[in-house]
């Protein structure tokens, strides 16, 4: 099994900047990409940032310029600088591991709130 626990989320004035974590324990094998996702109420979970085994990384337009996605391989840890933080980035973000034995497998951890107020 894979284990994803995340940190970092709070309360932030706009503008301001906060760096979440997500460290990967476990049946970490063969990872193909983590990335950050997020929902905020009434709506779906969105893409954030994502970054691949070979740190190609993809970002969300909403965020480009802002965010910045990152990893430590040796500490199975992946990063996500967020920089000039506006009220609509407020949401519960989301940790995302895949990895490929064959079949892709996708594990979730258990999300950290991000509020940033006007």
């Amino acid at each position: 099994q894979v284990q994803l626990v995340e940190s970092g989320g709070g309360l932030v004035q706009q503008g301001g900047s906060l760096r979440l974590s997500c460290a990967a324990s476990g049946s970490i094998a063969s990872i193909v990409a983590m990335g950050w996702y997020r929902q905020a109420p009434g709506k779906q979970r969105e893409l954030v940032a994502l970054i691949t085994s070979g740190s190609t990384t993809t970002y969300a337009e909403s965020v480009k310029g802002r965010f910045t996605i990152s990893r430590d391989s040796a500490k199975n840890t992946v990063y996500l600088q967020m920089n000039n933080l506006k009220p609509e980035d407020t949401a519960v973000y989301y940790c995302k591991l895949r990895r490929r034995t064959g079949v892709f497998y996708d594990y979730w951890g258990q999300g950290t709130q991000v509020t940033v107020s006007s």
